[in-house]
């Protein structure tokens, strides 16, 4: 027995072989790079989930979360009996479908244009001014907005009063904000979200343009049939990302643009969350509209993957 024991401890194997352990020294810098966002992720997104039981509680902030007192449903049952909340919600889907058809594709359309760019140094510049935008903040962006589309002195209105027509209030004009607010968020992330197509697009198998040249294709049936086919993949996996994070609207973006005069076209849940939470300090309500909205995008997200998993093969899982 003592034999037998003996044996099964000598041959048992290591938890990390001589490979894995030469590859970890070798890499340990990337490794300690990657524990950063790591640490970020399980400190911020997981740890801040305990918080979430404020929702079920009346909170009180003397008392804290532990010894407040438990209240079961009721911030949802008043959520779900309150006007503004389908009012947030068609917002949040208005809002964030105009995004996905517009905005999704316009990084696709980018990308492929960037891609059939023969001069380098034309293509680098224009690669650097696209995404210039992606790191100003939405409050250097507003402001930079505001200014362009000032009814007062703005560039884009005096073009418009010197052809003879009337001023345009695109920051007051509820169907006219959301507009704005569509092309900005796309003048802001397109280069930045083209820059995983040019990827996909750059490790395309060049014999593909070496064979469809012998056939006599052109530029644009190269684009059809090779470039988009090969970005079907990438597309796939970040639509779904896409719509797993439909609720997750950029506050940044609506706070700093909007006004009183649009509140019923572009207030969202970041918005009443800020307002009810932050202004009115109503904590536990206002966390339980987060979970509220949170839940809906998994449901949503859920349900895309599960439609992509049975029509392909380019499901998350």
């Amino acid at each position: 027995m003592q034999n037998s024991l003996s044996l099964n401890k000598n041959t048992r194997k290591p938890f990390l072989n001589k490979e894995i352990k030469t590859r970890i020294k070798l890499m340990r810098g990337i490794y300690l790079l990657a524990l950063l966002p790591v640490l970020h992720t399980i400190i911020f997104k997981y740890g801040a989930m305990y918080g979430i039981i404020i929702a079920f509680k009346d909170y009180n902030p003397v008392a804290g979360i532990l010894k407040s007192p438990w209240n079961g449903f009721e911030h949802f049952q008043f959520l779900f009996n309150t006007p503004s909340l389908w009012q947030l919600v068609r917002n949040s889907l208005r809002l964030s479908f105009l995004g996905l058809i517009f905005g999704f594709p316009s990084a696709v359309v980018f990308a492929i244009l960037i891609n059939e760019l023969r001069n380098i140094s034309y293509k680098k510049v224009v690669q650097t001014i696209s995404y210039l935008p992606h790191f100003l903040s939405w409050v250097v962006i507003g402001a930079m907005v505001k200014m362009l589309l000032s009814t007062d002195k703005g560039p884009i209105n005096m073009l418009i009063a010197s052809l003879g027509w009337e001023k345009i209030p695109f920051l007051a004009t509820p169907n006219i904000f959301i507009g704005t607010l569509v092309v900005s968020d796309i003048w802001k992330n397109m280069g930045w979200g083209s820059i995983v197509y040019l990827a996909a697009l750059t490790s395309i198998n060049q014999y593909l343009y070496d064979a469809s040249d012998i056939d006599g294709a052109t530029r644009f049936q190269k684009i059809r049939y090779i470039n988009i086919p090969s970005l079907v993949p990438v597309m796939t996996i970040l639509l779904i990302l896409r719509i797993g994070s439909i609720m997750d609207l950029s506050f940044d973006q609506i706070f700093n643009l909007y006004n009183p005069l649009v509140y019923d076209v572009a207030d969202i849940f970041d918005t009443y969350v800020y307002r009810i939470g932050l202004i009115n300090m109503q904590y536990d309500y206002s966390t339980a509209i987060g979970l509220f909205k949170t839940l809906v995008g998994l449901i949503l997200l859920l349900i895309t993957n599960g439609i992509v998993r049975k029509v392909s093969d380019y499901a998350l899982w």
